[in-house]
């Protein structure tokens, strides 16, 4: 593996804190699991990996897929929830109460006692999967569970508006806890070749909102992103399955915001027909700047970040919990398509400059001045063409993102 370059303080290592209040990486999640090719994997992961790579919700899930109580641990985990620490099981009831007199009083659903208060909290997603329960409990305990995601997705919301927390802190605990579990995915064997994170620049941001229709900063969602190269194309299945299991909640993956031009969801049919499959499934809007014959898998997910090691106890309570949500973008891509996507009207810099020229046209308005070569890179997208590298890296660096860290690993075949 080569040095990083550009890399956050300290080594990735050695020096890099641990434990910095971000989502927890806990045991449930450091178990290590080999690369499954795709005819290992269960129902559940295929599912997770359909409603990821369509843009779909799971709100409208009829059923999980789990077959244990470690799958239940595991789903708290990945939402930063310990089943082990009573301060969390508190948090988990409290939400389960809040959502059974929702449900009770503004729905009229009839929850019986088993589900609302004495069933344990882990027999639930065994019954929403059928494995416990009568069938009537296994619909309202997907109900439970949905309101219960939904309810702690807003209670975090409205702590974070509470806190005295900046955005670099929150990205920094986020950027620790990715690394980590980079660290585990090299040490099962994934087949990452190259793997990166950043955040956008001001300047990035700027350019950003002047070009899009809704000129608001809530609607940039990856301030934050995280991208890993794969060795092949059959590999991104496997290290996106891994993904979900150690890293990213399938519950919290943004619904339409998935550009999936890579991978034929075809392939999962092999696992089993999903149950699940609807017409909600909606990818990204086309971004109209992306050349013709650029590829890759783009999704934002909302990641739950505890605070409680990073805020004073005061500044929390028990209604509202520990946990902030923190949006991320991950791409997705192998070595081949990355370097195909670095050529002609495919690579960064004519993304760049098709994205300056539309600003220059909004702000003006008027068309943008005639070029001698439609697709030739120039410095500011309207002067001398770009003749060298040397050019060329001004061009790619211009309002990009602020690359903190680079690890390349040489994987061989």
């Amino acid at each position: 593996m080569t040095e990083p370059h550009n890399p956050p303080s300290g080594d990735a290592d050695s020096s890099r804190p641990k434990n910095r209040g971000a989502f927890q990486v806990s045991e449930v999640l450091r178990r290590s699991e080999p690369e499954s090719p795709l005819d290992n994997i269960d129902l559940q992961d295929a599912n997770e990996l359909r409603l990821l790579l369509r843009g779909e919700s799971v709100v409208d899930w009829h059923r999980l897929d789990y077959a244990s109580e470690l799958d239940s641990r595991r789903l708290l985990a990945l939402n930063s929830l310990d089943w082990d620490d009573p301060r969390d099981r508190e948090r988990i009831e409290t939400l389960r109460g809040h959502t059974v007199e929702y449900l009770r009083r503004i729905l009229k659903l009839h929850i019986d006692e088993e589900l609302a208060s004495t069933a344990s909290f882990l027999e639930l997603p065994l019954m929403a999967s059928g494995r416990l329960g009568t069938r009537k409990q296994q619909r309202h305990a997907c109900v439970l569970l949905k309101v219960m995601h939904i309810l702690y997705h807003l209670d975090a919301r409205e702590l974070r508006t509470r806190l005295a927390l900046s955005d670099s802190e929150l990205f920094e605990s986020v950027e620790q806890s990715v690394l980590e579990i980079f660290d585990q995915l090299r040490t099962v064997g994934a087949p990452v070749v190259e793997f990166q994170w950043s955040r956008k620049t001001r300047d990035s941001l700027l350019t950003k909102m002047l070009v899009k229709r809704e000129t608001s900063a809530a609607r940039v969602f990856d301030r934050l992103r995280f991208r890993l190269i794969v060795k092949h194309q059959d590999d991104i299945l496997p290290t996106l399955r891994t993904m979900l299991r150690k890293l990213i909640p399938f519950n919290y993956v943004l619904p339409g915001q998935t550009v999936n031009t890579l991978v034929d969801l075809r392939r999962l049919e092999a696992v089993g027909p999903s149950p699940l499959a609807t017409d909600e499934g909606r990818s990204a809007d086309t971004n109209e700047f992306s050349g013709a014959n650029f590829r890759v898998i783009n999704f934002i997910a909302d990641l739950p970040v505890r605070v409680d090691g990073l805020v004073p106890a005061d500044q929390l309570d028990a209604e509202r919990g520990n946990v902030v949500f923190v949006l991320a973008e991950f791409q997705l891509i192998d070595v081949t398509t990355a370097a195909l996507n670095e050529e002609g009207e495919s690579s960064h810099a004519s993304y760049k400059n098709r994205q300056h020229a539309r600003v220059r046209e909004r702000m003006l308005r008027a068309p943008p001045e005639p070029k001698a070569r439609q697709d030739q890179p120039t410095i500011d997208g309207v002067g001398k063409p770009a003749s060298d590298s040397g050019e060329r890296q001004i061009i790619a660096a211009l309002e990009d993102d602020r690359m903190l860290g680079r690890y390349v690993q040489d994987v061989q075949d």
